[in-house]
This record gives structure tokens, sequence and C-alpha cells, in this order.
């Protein structure tokens, strides 16, 4: 009974790991997106004022 014990515990940390490990990775895959995405909205935003200027000075 002891043994079977010890095998389950392990089982169960080896488990909490490999979840552990997938949620380190979704976190770091979440954190990449909104870095990507902040990226985008500021060079954009840019972009959009340059265009704006150009406008003006033009018009």
């Amino acid at each position: 009974m002891i043994g079977s014990q010890d095998l389950e515990t392990g089982f169960q940390n080896r488990s909490a790991r490999i979840a552990a490990f997938n949620l380190t990775n979704a976190a770091a895959a979440s954190l990449a997106v909104v870095t990507l995405s902040l990226c985008l909205v500021v060079a954009l935003t840019a972009l959009s004022i340059r265009v704006m200027a150009a406008t003006a000075i033009g018009g």
C-alpha cells in the first residue's frame, strides 16, 4: 500500500509540473501577443501622425 501511494504522489507532482509548464508557456505567448499588438498600435499611431502633418502642410 505504501508503494502505491508513493506512485500516485509522483504522478500528481508530474501532472502539476506539466500544468505549470503549460501555464507558463500560455502566459509567455499571451505576453508576446500583447507586446506585438502594442508595437503595431504605436507604429500605426506614428504613421498616422506623419500623414496628418504632411496633409496639414500640403493643404
